[in-house]
Formats: C-alpha cells, sequence, structure tokens
C-alpha cells in the first residue's frame, strides 16, 4: 500500500468577527504537518488573511464561500486525487436547511456526482456515511459560537486518501488538550464500508 494522500480538512475559523486565532495546538499541528497535498477549506475564514494563510497549506487548495465571507470564492468545489477513484466535493454547507440536514446535503453531492462531500456551517464535526456518500464535516478550527449552535470545541481532521479507500483523523481541543479518534473506511462496489 502506497504512503497516501495527506489531506488538511478545516472550516469556520471566523477570523477575526468571532475568534482572533486558530489556538496554538491546533495551529502547531497545521504547521508540522504542512505541507499538506490537499488543502481543504469549506468556508467562513471570514478575513482574507486567513484565507492568504490557508493558501500556503497545501500544494493543492480547495477553497468555498461561507455565508459569512466576503471573498469572492466559488460555491463548490470538486477534485480527485490520481490515487484513488474517488470524488471530494466541497460546500459550506448554508445551501440546506435546517444546518447539517443530511438529506439536502446528500442531494447536493449526488448532483455534483461526489462520493465524499466536505462541508461546515454547523460548527459540529461530523462523519457520516449516508446513501452511499460520506459526510466530513471539520466543525470550526476556532470553536467559535455557530448561528445555529455548535459544539464549542475547535477541530480539524486530516484526512489520509489511499488507493481502496480513506481514513478520517478527528482532531478536537477538549479543555486544553489534544484529542484525535481515527475512522477507516473502505472504498468498494460504489460502497463505503467502515472497517
Amino acid at each position: 500500500m502506497s504512503k497516501g494522500v495527506k489531506i488538511l480538512v478545516a472550516s469556520d475559523a471566523h477570523i477575526h468577527d468571532r475568534a482572533d486565532e486558530v489556538p496554538p495546538k491546533l495551529l502547531e499541528i497545521i504547521e508540522s504537518e504542512k505541507p499538506f497535498d490537499i488543502a481543504v477549506y469549506a468556508g467562513d475564514f471570514t478575513d482574507e488573511d486567513v484565507y492568504r494563510w490557508f493558501r500556503t497549506l497545501g500544494r493543492a487548495v480547495y477553497v468555498v464561500e461561507g455565508n459569512m465571507d466576503y471573498l469572492s470564492l466559488p460555491e463548490h468545489e470538486t477534485f480527485m486525487h490520481p490515487i484513488a477513484p474517488i470524488r471530494f466535493g466541497v460546500i459550506h454547507g448554508h445551501q440546506v436547511r435546517p444546518r447539517g440536514n443530511i438529506v439536502q446535503l446528500t442531494e447536493i453531492a449526488k448532483r455534483l456526482g461526489v462520493n465524499v462531500l466536505i462541508s461546515g456551517h454547523t460548527h459540529s464535526p461530523l462523519i457520516r456515511v449516508f446513501e452511499n456518500v460520506l459526510h466530513l464535516n471539520p466543525g470550526s478550527l476556532t470553536g467559535a459560537w455557530g448561528g445555529g449552535g455548535g459544539s464549542g470545541i475547535p477541530s480539524m481532521m486530516i484526512v489520509i486518501l489511499y488507493e481502496n479507500g480513506l481514513e478520517v483523523k478527528l482532531i478536537e481541543l477538549k479543555g486544553g488538550s489534544i484529542s484525535e479518534k481515527v475512522h477507516r473506511f473502505v472504498y468498494r462496489g460504489g460502497s463505503w464500508i467502515e472497517v
């Protein structure tokens, strides 16, 4: 098995309107792991300096506009990596109501023709397979308050893409300490299987 493609997944920092900075412990992880093969941001930077910083983190970078961004960014992105037949989509998530509506998010994923949909907006992490779409929401990079609530816990994901699936590491900053939880998925016959 190859080494894998390292993907940073983040969203909803809301700097400088709801947060001042990325928590130092998460920033340390990001800086020590960069450059990522791919860096993905699912909207709501909200300031241009955060956007410019994020663009330095990956060899390839995919970002979308959030409902609180005033930057000229796309509403959605799609991408693949030659290592695997898995197509990724990225949206912010304010396109669906209520926030995080898994049925509507899945409809968007199917319209985009993607196997993995990365979204934000809820400020709460999510790793879930629904109707053969793997949904990834990294939560808020700063733990900023979201209009509909949120976990209040700073979080992000590092995804390792392999030829036959992927590994998702959810990284959260709980009570000043880093917590990591890993989920592994195999993509076989057009279906996701958690292993």
